[in-house]
């Protein structure tokens, strides 16, 4: 097969995995000669509103794969055009788009072929050809086997920038049904493994600050959930993605709504998640991550899934009415970002700002705050939401979006699907 074929055929392939992002890389610059970089001049990475970076060559090694995953569309039983590259191949392709100014960098995967070990040689082949042959400093991004030896997981830390583990589904019991080859401890117990190789690599480091060391994935590890394939609600999700984070200690949990596949089982869904669905559980893990909510706060029992209507802050915020309004020249700064509208760097303007003056409505206006999400939750040194009627029952109209909003959000959405 011709290589423009395989390309066709495996960067298709590859588009189905949303866990491919190049934020945290640690910066390489190559030397005399050299190829590549992921920092300085001539280096843009692009990314689309919901985080998918484009910057890199995304593809698969092979869609040639063992298991029989159901919500795969490179499964066993699919009857898909197979295609194969070789490592040199990849290699070749890599630098050519790379001179070529497409691409900063590689994200590599593969359907399992033979042994996993077998397959995690092969992609960690490419990387140490890249690297070591080639002097290539750009942005390598590896999918790593679960099953894989160690041995081998720890190579491919040593020439990639992030190795990522995809979960898939949230629950042992999804996999069961889904992906039954599949294990959540083997997936988490490979994560917890290289989580230590990387805290090893860092400790290093610091403790060798004069020598040059061997750095281990230093952009961290990053996984995928299937979003909508199984009836899991949002509540387990994020409860699994709370997990990731705080125990092998992932950078980034990706989510991907489901998409019907050609010959799909019957076990799977008729019709696509929402996409509006996936947009809210991002919302849901940066508050996670960046504004001290626990995965529990975002849900009830009642409502085990996010409100599509509004985002996950402000639902929140609407089911805790007696934390507000919130004094913004006296609150602390866990109080002030729990306000619907206060992003993290203007909650950080705000307690700079008021340590000279009191902060008053025309002050938020100018930090571009939304002031119409963010005013009944908030007293400045000129308003109160009970002074100005924004106390009233009717709360949840004056800050979710209208129908029409959530509509040209679906639109947009999908828009950038289909460019993807």
């Amino acid at each position: 097969m011709e290589i423009a074929q395989k390309l066709a055929i495996l960067a298709d392939a590859a588009k189905y995995d949303a866990s491919c992002a190049s934020s945290g890389a640690k910066g390489r610059k190559a030397g005399p000669g050299g190829i590549g970089s992921t920092e300085g001049a001539g280096i843009c990475h692009s990314y689309t509103p919901d985080g998918r970076c484009v910057s890199l060559l995304k593809i698969l090694l092979t869609n040639y794969c063992i298991y029989d995953c159901q919500y795969c569309i490179n499964r066993r039983s699919s009857d898909v055009r197979r295609a194969r590259f070789k490592v040199r191949e990849v290699v070749d392709l890599t630098l050519d788009f790379y001179r070529r100014n497409y691409i900063e960098g590689l994200f590599l995967s593969s359907g399992i072929i033979q042994t996993p070990d077998y397959t995690m040689e092969a992609l960690t082949a490419v990387a140490r050809t890249l690297r070591v042959e080639h002097g290539f400093a750009g942005y390598i991004h590896l999918k790593a086997i679960p099953d894989a030896s160690p041995e081998l997981l720890d190579e491919a830390g040593r020439w990639a920038d992030r190795l990522s583990l995809n979960v898939e589904l949230p629950t042992q019991e999804n996999l069961d049904r889904l992906a039954p080859e599949k294990q959540l401890v083997q997936i988490t117990g490979a994560m917890g493994q290289m989580r230590d190789r990387i805290d090893e690599a860092k400790e290093d480091a610091f403790a060798r600050p004069d020598r040059r060391l061997p750095v281990f994935a230093p952009a961290g590890q990053s996984t995928q959930m299937i979003v909508g394939a199984t009836e899991a609600s949002d509540a387990t999700i994020l409860s699994t993605a709370s997990d990731l984070y705080t125990g092998p200690k992932l950078r980034r949990v990706y989510y991907s709504g489901f998409s019907p596949i050609p010959d799909a089982s019957e076990s799977l869904p008729l019709a696509s998640a929402p996409l509006v669905r996936e947009h809210r559980l991002y919302q849901a893990d940066w508050l996670m991550r960046f504004y001290g909510f626990d995965a529990a706060e975002l849900t009830t029992p009642e409502a085990p899934n996010l409100d599509l209507g509004m985002d996950p802050k402000v639902s929140w915020a609407l089911r805790n009415r007696e934390r507000f309004p919130v004094d913004v020249n006296r609150a602390a700064k866990e109080d002030l970002l729990r306000v619907p509208g206060l992003g993290a760097r203007n909650v950080k303007r705000i307690l700079a700002a008021r340590r000279w003056h009191r902060i008053r409505t025309e002050d938020l206006a100018r930090l571009r705050i939304p002031l119409k999400r963010a005013l009944p939750f908030l007293i400045t040194d000129d308003h109160t939401p009970v002074r100005s009627g924004l106390d009233s029952a009717n709360l949840r109209d004056r800050v979710a979006p209208a129908k029409q909003q959530i509509d040209l959000f679906e639109s947009a959405f999908s828009a950038t699907h289909g460019e993807l």
